[in-house]
């Protein structure tokens, strides 16, 4: 009996001691929140005002949350165009309150869809409890809102899921690089290969679809769909409110797996990326794009690896780009022609551009403003960044499972080579890299030689040469830290 007792205390302390050295499995839970405004309100995407007339489908926004151990991070994205940082500040900070996640551990991004609201005004006006039309500061609230309730449901929700990872290759074609180099060295967008000047594409596509699938440990059904794919939203147009393909994903993924999973879409970095063919007059549809990347990623879900270690990482790491200049020369300039185009007159397209950003740049990088900045431009207002100064500060956050998938939240509208640049240097298998993430203001960010060759991205671009490499090189600083600290696990 003795013999059989001491047996029992040493099996018993050997699983004991086993289980103590198991690790925690990892909880995620998915959510989403609708939050399409109401119709009137003003919708992004261009330089003049235009209200919305209807909804083609909902907006809305989009959270996973991950837990593992005493670590946790999340990530929402929504159907917006642009991720104002007042909007993000607000919102990791509401949302860290209710649900315990430190709040440089949670990212809010953007789909960069154009049929979305222009909401920056209002929530100026909002944040700074000025007057404004009631139906206007009431979605403000749900702006708010929404992603929040979208982080505390997916928190709540969250439990024991298996995961499985892996890369989907888009073989029809739907995104193109919109960049061009023509005869006499300079670079334009938008063009077509029929023009005679033209001599080849700027820069490569990314054929890549990034899929992460989260799945019930019973019995296998899928709860959500995380894919990731490199291209500009802006394939619907007309004047009602519209997520754009990534409905469509969504539809394909619920036709496949069940009308309750959640379908999370990450914009990649897709700055010089659209979906008009230069070899074609035809643009190809928003159903048909949709469609077909939600094909390449249902045929490819049941290939997909398993994650089996899921031990995970958050690290972040705030980057100062350095913004361009603002003077108050080139301010009074700027107003000058923002005037002539609000009252319809005809200004040319480059210099109506190059006058918003002025006004952006005079805003952030002077505690006194050369302009009363409010009075000429809606898009581009901030509380927090207002006198800012010399450099933008943006966070580049790196999410890790295991040695298997890393998710990169980048700011901005990134230009693909940047983004091919970090997944082809990360050590994790399944890299993700979703742009739009806490930031708009620096509107595009193009890789440094891109900055040679000039055109509409460059000249919509608020931060100087390199900035992007910074952002490169803070990404896969990140993603070797983790990698190093799985290998240590």
């Amino acid at each position: 009996m003795v013999r059989i007792l001491v047996l029992f205390s040493f099996l018993l302390s050997g699983m004991l001691a086993s289980a103590a050295d198991l690790k925690p499995e990892i909880q995620v839970g998915v959510a989403e929140v609708d939050i399409t405004p109401p119709v009137g309100f003003p919708m992004a995407g261009y330089y003049h005002e235009r209200l919305a007339e209807g909804k083609i489908d909902p907006l809305k926004a989009k959270a996973v949350v991950f837990r593992e151990g005493e670590t946790a991070g999340a990530l929402v994205v929504c159907d917006l165009i642009g991720i104002a940082t007042d909007l993000s500040t607000e919102v990791r900070r509401v949302a860290a309150e209710k649900t315990g996640i430190p709040a440089q551990n949670i990212v809010i991004a953007a789909t960069h869809s154009h049929t979305a609201p222009d909401y920056m005004k209002e929530l100026y006006l909002y944040l700074g409890k000025e007057s404004q039309d009631e139906l206007r500061k009431q979605y403000i609230e749900k702006l708010i809102n929404g992603p929040v309730a979208a982080i505390e449901q997916a928190n709540q929700n969250a439990k024991p899921a298996v995961l499985a990872t892996g890369i989907a290759t888009q073989q029809t074609p739907v995104a193109f690089n919109r960049r061009f180099v023509m005869r006499d060295g300079s670079v334009k967008t938008w063009q077509s290969l029929k023009n005679p000047n033209v001599i080849r594409a700027a820069g490569p596509i990314d054929t890549e679809i990034g899929l992460l699938a989260i799945r019930d440990p019973k019995d296998g059904t899928s709860r959500g769909v995380i894919s990731n794919f490199a291209l500009h939203l802006d394939t619907v147009g007309g004047m009602k409110w519209s997520a754009d393909y990534p409905y469509f994903i969504e539809r394909s993924l619920r036709d496949a797996l069940g009308p309750d999973v959640i379908s999370i879409f990450g914009t990649g970095c897709c700055g010089d990326i659209n979906h008009a063919n230069p070899a074609s007059p035809v643009r190809n549809k928003v159903d048909f794009i949709g469609n077909s990347l939600g094909t390449s990623i249902t045929e490819q879900l049941p290939k997909l690896t398993p994650v089996k270690n899921t031990t995970l990482t958050v690290g972040s790491q705030i980057v100062k780009l350095p913004l361009q200049e603002a003077s108050q020369a080139e301010v009074a300039r700027s107003i000058k022609i923002l005037e002539i185009a609000h009252k319809g007159g005809k200004v040319d397209f480059f210099d109506h551009v190059t006058a918003y950003k002025k006004m952006i740049l005079d805003q952030m990088r002077h505690k006194k403003p050369h302009a009363n900045t409010s009075e000429h431009i809606t898009w581009g207002l901030s509380r927090s960044l207002a006198g800012v100064g010399e450099t933008l500060p943006v966070d580049v956050t790196v999410m890790t499972i295991g040695n298997e998938v890393a998710i990169v939240c980048l700011p901005g509208e990134v230009f693909v080579e940047l983004g091919l640049a970090i997944k082809q240097a990360s050590p994790f298998k399944t890299t993700l890299i979703v742009e739009l993430a806490n930031t708009v203001e620096t509107i595009y960010i193009p890789h440094r030689a891109a900055y040679a060759g000039g055109s509409y991205e460059v000249t919509n671009s608020n931060v100087q040469p390199g900035s992007g490499e910074m952002l490169v090189e803070a990404a896969l600083k990140l993603l070797r830290e983790a990698a190093t600290g799985q290998q240590t696990d």
